[in-house]
């Protein structure tokens, strides 16, 4: 469960805007747009905040922006992703944008209802760090294209197969940091680690640096199938964290030549026996092993579901 909301995004401090106070200290401050269920009753929403925001005099100044919790009662965001669209010429510097900085104690990550975001996308050319929590209803395009992005996030207790395809055939020729978390069948997912393989190759995502599979049912399968991928050459960090992954995809690993050119192999949260733990210890590269599991009567759980 994720219990916490952002404190931080790209060195700065992050801070509920307030229409009173206004946009300042922009050099050490990020603004996020976010609701309480008080004001939620009361009729405030985040496309009237966004409309406040962009009338600020340091609106055009911006380069951060965080959307947190925007509905209690299963809305979307169709509203706010027209808001974000028609607030663009307004907030020409924005370079890094994250729609759904939501605990679980606001709103569970497999309630949240997202919509189609690609015309977010078209409409800020100049994004780099793109990062969206809830799988519910999202879409990020059938032809997505950004030829800016470096970082791209999508955060679900269950990344739907469409949205696996849209991004695994997407042209992000930039792109530098690539996490999913794919979650668990019961919540949307439905992909096998052959969807990946456009990914694996490695020829669509030449600048790729960090590639997170995280959070997913099918960590052993995506093992097994990235120690022989060529993506892996590339990579300085390869995350497979949060999921199920064991001895088999582990000891797949501990078979490739690729994996021991990493910079960091991060498997936090998983279910590798004691064993094939030392055994990757001893890679000579940084390796998280933080947080073993042990199987719960044969059954292994995600770090992130519900």
């Amino acid at each position: 469960m994720i219990s916490d909301n952002l404190t931080t995004l790209n060195g700065k401090s992050v801070k509920d805007f307030d229409a009173q106070t206004g946009i300042s200290n922009l050099e050490s401050t990020v603004y996020r747009l976010r609701l309480d269920y008080d004001g939620f009753e009361d009729g405030k929403n985040i496309p009237d905040m966004i409309g406040d925001f962009i009338q600020d005099a340091n609106a055009g100044q911006v380069e951060e922006l965080i959307i947190g919790a925007f509905d209690f009662e299963g809305g979307d965001t169709s509203a706010i992703a027209q808001a974000l669209v028609d607030a663009a010429p307004k907030l020409p510097k924005l370079k890094s944008l994250f729609i759904g900085d939501i605990t679980y104690e606001e709103y569970e990550i497999s309630w949240i209802n997202q919509c189609d975001l690609s015309a977010v996308l078209k409409a800020y050319p100049a994004l780099e760090y793109f990062r969206v929590r809830g799988g519910n209803e999202l879409s990020l395009g059938k032809s997505l294209q950004h030829t800016g992005l470096r970082h791209l996030i999508i955060e679900t207790g269950g990344l739907p197969p469409g949205v696996v395809t849209e991004v695994v055939s997407a042209h992000l020729p930039n792109l530098e940091h690539l996490e999913l978390w794919l979650g668990s069948d019961e919540y949307g997912f439905g992909s096998t680690a052959a969807d990946f393989d456009s990914v694996f190759q490695g020829a669509n995502f030449t600048r790729l640096r960090y590639l997170g599979l995280r959070d997913s049912v099918i960590a052993d399968d995506l093992a097994r199938a990235l120690s022989t991928a060529p993506i892996v050459n590339q990579l300085d960090v390869l995350d497979l964290s949060m999921g199920t992954l064991g001895d088999d995809g582990a000891k797949a690993l501990l078979q490739s030549p690729a994996i021991g050119k990493l910079k960091l192999l991060d498997l936090h949260y998983h279910f590798i026996s004691e064993e094939v733990c030392n055994q990757l210890e001893k890679l000579g590269i940084a390796v998280n092993l933080k947080d073993r599991q042990q199987d719960d009567e044969g059954h292994r759980y995600i770090q992130v579901a519900e």
